[in-house]
């Protein structure tokens, strides 16, 4: 049996010492809306008790699809890494990134530095995503939809050349007969779509696992638990995404902070796995198990 854990939507803080040169273009709109609303709803002491938490858990492999930073300020994304080395070691967990990864241009290329093996894998043709991991019977397939986007816009983006990478290592892993997960940002469902915050490029994602399947694909970004369903090749893949990890108690927009915790294990020809949800509740201070559940 394996175990994985999931989390998402991190937004370490407290910020940084901020500049009045770091605020041009978006950062601006993003460090207000950081000032006036978010530093309230998202907070490191959140964080750190569901992390705790999760660690008690043991499990075997941690995913975490992005949003470690805010603004993707050098300082945050350095913070990020380390706090990184704090979960666990770079063979246990990998990174896709999340859209304030790649706040602003550079952005992305300066996470992956700092984040190295956390945000590496396998790969096909050099290029960084989708990049693969394996753990025993289950594969890890990290895509991103991390771009920089215009002030008041948070789309993510799965263009033609990532898709066709995606649609190789499906199958590949598939034929191979390996669990596959595969990690993004931006939840890929037609349900869970907008203008300002939609992944461009959700029916490519879709007809890429309508193609090849998967048996699990993970998100964050919406700040929901949710669990969604889209054609795979032999069956319905379950589209799961979680809550933010450092969502305080109270928010008015946010469901509190949870994470996820799969149990996977071959079952003859097929599998066997469980999902538990844990976090917070809208009272109370405990964490505890809110949902259980079997997707196969």
């Amino acid at each position: 049996m394996i175990t994985l854990a999931h989390i998402s939507d991190l937004h370490l803080s407290p910020l940084p010492k901020v500049s009045p040169r770091d605020l041009v273009g978006k950062r601006l709109t993003g460090f207000l809306n950081w000032k006036l609303k978010r530093h309230g709803e998202l907070n490191s002491e959140t964080l750190n008790r569901l992390v705790a938490h999760m660690q008690g858990q043991e499990a075997d492999f941690t995913a975490v699809t992005g949003d470690l930073t805010n603004l993707a300020l050098p300082e945050e994304v350095e913070r990020a890494g380390n706090w990184l080395r704090t979960l666990g070691e770079s063979d246990k967990v990998a990174v896709c990134p999340g859209n304030h990864d790649a706040y602003v241009p550079s952005a992305l290329e300066m996470a992956r530095n700092f984040w190295g093996p956390y945000m590496e894998g396998e790969t096909l043709e050099g290029a960084p995503f989708p990049f693969v991991r394996r753990v025993g019977d289950m594969a890890i397939i990290s895509c991103s939809s991390a771009v920089p986007t215009p002030p008041f816009f948070a789309i993510g983006r799965f263009e033609e050349k990532q898709a066709a990478r995606l649609e190789r290592i499906l199958k590949l892993l598939g034929d191979a007969g390996y669990f596959r997960v595969v990690l993004i940002h931006h939840p890929p469902n037609a349900e869970l779509q907008h203008p300002s915050f939609g992944l461009k490029g959700h029916r490519l994602f879709r007809k890429v696992i309508a193609a090849e399947g998967a048996e699990l694909i993970l998100h964050g970004h919406t700040h929901r638990s949710s669990i969604h369903h889209i054609p795979g090749k032999d069956h319905e893949v379950p589209v799961i995404g979680v809550a933010a990890a450092s969502a305080a108690q109270g928010g008015t927009i946010d469901d509190p902070a949870r994470y996820n915790l799969f149990r996977i294990e071959r079952a003859g020809n097929g599998w066997n796995c469980t999902m538990r949800e844990f976090g917070f509740q809208r009272l109370g201070q405990d964490i505890v198990m809110r949902m259980q559940m079997r997707i196969y």
